[in-house]
């Protein structure tokens, strides 16, 4: 695809043997217990919100501070003891990845989110149970229940977010063929693919899937490898090359030499890459972490201060103690537990469904920052599918006899460019005749013989090797390959790679952003120029191999842009790396044989510019959620001192407060989804 000219790569003769070799992904066997102990934690909170929420019920009508915000009474006998019960039950069940998390944050002196969680459980239930045994004043165990629940639950939706995103790709897994055609002696047996292992010899048959990665011992094929690399036309593969596991046979069948099966193999290897970027946190999410930390610091100095203070005025130890667990209490808010999972959580889901994989959240992020867009053009701004659109003969040749030769030729070739000629012909109800010592001209094209005579049709590299005069014209925009009998030129067939009408819907909605667009292709100047100038692009690179567009995103970047490359995710490897944001357009499994940050499944270039706008809007809800859960304490925390002339506020207002700010967080999460919506409504 990308990287390679079509002029230069027709039917498919190139060299494609260093495509396939994934063996340096390394052993990735502790994917599957990966997967179990992430799916057990799931499951593990999920059970501990569910128990403390029904802890919480109990607890909540039975607090004497809500019965009086809410306006009813409610006794029982031993009533405190019995509230106490409850709680302490919550507080090391329900709060124990809290405890422990505390534990292990100041244990490597990181205080964040789990030390702040835990400092607030920990105060409201040793003063609660202070309470309880003698001391005056009012229990926090009801903000105890209520601080637990509901970071419960926040840690419950962010990882089941990133679960369900591995488990999409666990489906990609289960597309390979349940079994496989073994050799066994001199025969062939089927047997589950389970139970392949290295060294194995099996057979594909023509329009097989894959079944594990091997390498090809016998036999050669066109293979469709679109589910695995993005690569939107077949591609060929011959002895010593690779297959990759997954991947559509063509109408050939070949042997190949099992290589890697089960968790080595290329989309396990997929999975666990993506899991790990899943469980990675981007930077909004780290400054969450970092806001976490700063307010456990703030609670404490708080407290200090609140004490010392009320000390220095001569208030009782009752009065200077609730002041204090109030201050410290309050100053955990709950919205920001919830924050970013709720935003993490509908982001991935939404992400998915409109066939967006994020390895990279931090790079998802900063698609708001893209400045400049490096386009691949096959498959992306193209379709990738060749249609015949001129005949162009010399001397006293037949156009239709010129096209049902070459046509003949072709018959035998799976190539883009030979369907392209083959369904010229058939359009015209040409009668394809027969060809006989059929054989490639290695990288340049094919010959054979038809009614005795010896054909070829070549690539335009092939004319001018040969020295072959060619009359100027041509198409502009468009591949050319050559019939030739003998050396004599008898033809010049012109192949158009359809622009996709998505192409210039999507060019025009970053152009509206302000993004300068960039086409960077292997396609010689013409077919470059002519695409380029359809879409009104700022810019082309013509003739651009894979290696040499590191050096087109480097200039960019010089020029002061942010750049963002889209390509096949593995000819284009060294450009997405570069990039400070590659785009790997194709199949989601390109995430493995290349270095992108996001990958498109689709080959749209609309759900590039749907990924631009969509990630401007989870990050500006992030900072909006940020900033809701954290000014909650900017208010709440100066009132909770007593300091304040005229004004304490009580614990049951700073539930108010709490209680509030949760709410807008959530719901402002939830309007995310509307904004996806529109943003898919807009580039469908």
């Amino acid at each position: 695809m990308s990287g390679k000219s079509e002029q230069d790569n027709h039917s498919g003769h190139g060299d494609h043997s260093g495509h396939g070799d994934h063996s340096g992904h390394g052993d990735h066997s502790g994917h599957g217990d990966h997967h179990d102990h992430h799916a057990h934690m799931i499951e593990d909170f999920k059970k501990r919100f569910y128990v403390s929420l029904v802890l919480t019920i109990p607890i909540l009508a039975l607090s004497k501070m809500i019965q009086g915000f809410l306006g009813f009474d409610l006794t029982i006998p031993f009533q405190g003891y019995v509230v106490f019960g409850l709680s302490t039950v919550l507080f090391f069940y329900g709060g124990w990845p809290f405890l422990t998390g505390l534990f292990d944050e100041l244990k490597k002196f990181q205080p964040g989110m789990m030390t702040l969680i835990g400092l607030a459980i920990t105060v409201a239930y040793v003063y609660s149970s202070a309470i309880v045994f003698g001391l005056p004043g009012m229990d926090f165990f009801w903000e105890l229940a209520t601080l637990i629940v509901v970071m419960l639950l926040g840690h419950w939706i962010e990882m089941r977010s990133v679960m369900g995103a591995s488990n999409a790709l666990q489906l990609l897994v289960e597309l390979l063929p349940s079994e496989a055609h073994k050799k066994d002696g001199n025969d062939w047996v089927d047997v589950s693919i389970d139970s392949l292992k290295s060294g194995d010899i099996i057979l594909i048959k023509a329009n097989e899937k894959v079944p594990a990665d091997g390498t090809i011992v016998e036999g050669e094929s066109y293979i469709d490898e679109s589910l695995v690399t993005g690569e939107s036309v077949p591609v060929k593969r011959k002895a010593d090359d690779s297959v990759i596991g997954g991947s559509l046979n063509g109408n050939s069948s070949i042997q190949i030499r099992v290589e890697k099966t089960g968790k080595d193999s290329y989309l396990q290897q997929v999975i666990t890459l993506v899991e790990e970027a899943q469980s990675a946190k981007s930077r909004t999410q780290n400054l969450a972490n970092k806001a976490a930390a700063w307010l456990a610091f703030v609670a404490i100095g708080a407290g200090i201060i609140t004490s010392v203070g009320w000390v220095w005025l001569g208030q009782d130890v009752s009065f200077i103690l609730e002041r204090t667990v109030t201050v410290m209490v309050i100053s955990c808010p709950h919205a920001l537990g919830l924050a970013i999972p709720l935003v993490v959580a509908i982001s991935t889901a939404m992400s998915a469904k409109n066939g967006l994989l994020i390895r990279n959240r931090t790079a998802f992020e900063n698609a708001r920052k893209i400045t400049a867009l490096v386009f691949d053009k096959t498959g992306t701004l193209t379709k990738g599918v060749f249609q015949l659109s001129r005949v162009e003969v010399f001397g006293e040749s037949d156009e239709n006899q010129s096209l049902a030769i070459a046509a003949g030729l072709e018959q035998h070739s799976e190539h883009p460019i030979a369907t392209g000629l083959l369904e010229g012909a058939r359009a015209r109800s040409l009668s394809i005749p027969g060809v006989s010592n059929f054989e490639t001209i290695t990288g340049k094209g094919i010959q054979g013989t038809v009614d005795g005579q010896s054909y070829s049709v070549v690539s335009s590299k092939f004319v001018q090797e040969q020295g072959i005069s060619v009359p100027e014209g041509g198409m502009a925009g468009s591949t050319e390959v050559y019939l030739l009998r003998g050396k004599e030129l008898l033809a010049r067939m012109s192949l158009a790679d359809e622009i996709r009408p998505e192409s210039k819907e999507a060019v025009q909605t970053l152009r509206k952003r302000g993004i300068k667009l960039y086409m960077a292709t292997g396609d010689g100047e013409s077919t470059a120029k002519a695409v380029s100038d359809e879409l009104e692009l700022d810019g082309y690179f013509s003739r651009v191999m894979p290696e040499k567009k590191v050096e087109v995103i480097k200039d960019l970047q010089k020029q002061g842009h942010f750049v963002a490359m889209t390509g096949d995710g593995v000819n284009d490897a060294p450009a997405l790396a570069t990039a400070d944001i590659g785009i790997a357009v194709g199949s989601g499994t390109d995430v493995a044989a290349s270095t992108a940050d996001i990958v498109l499944v689709r080959s749209n270039p609309a759900d590039i510019a749907q990924l631009i706008l969509f990630g401007r809007a989870t990050y500006s809800k992030m900072i909006q959620n940020l900033v809701w859960a954290t000014g909650y304490n900017a208010i709440a925390l100066p009132l909770a001192t007593g300091f304040i002339p005229g004004i304490v506020i009580s614990p049951a207002v700073g539930a108010v407060f709490m209680s509030l700010s949760t709410i807008i967080v959530a719901i402002n999460a939830q309007l995310l989804k509307r904004k996806a919506r529109r943003v898919s409504h807009a580039n469908s």
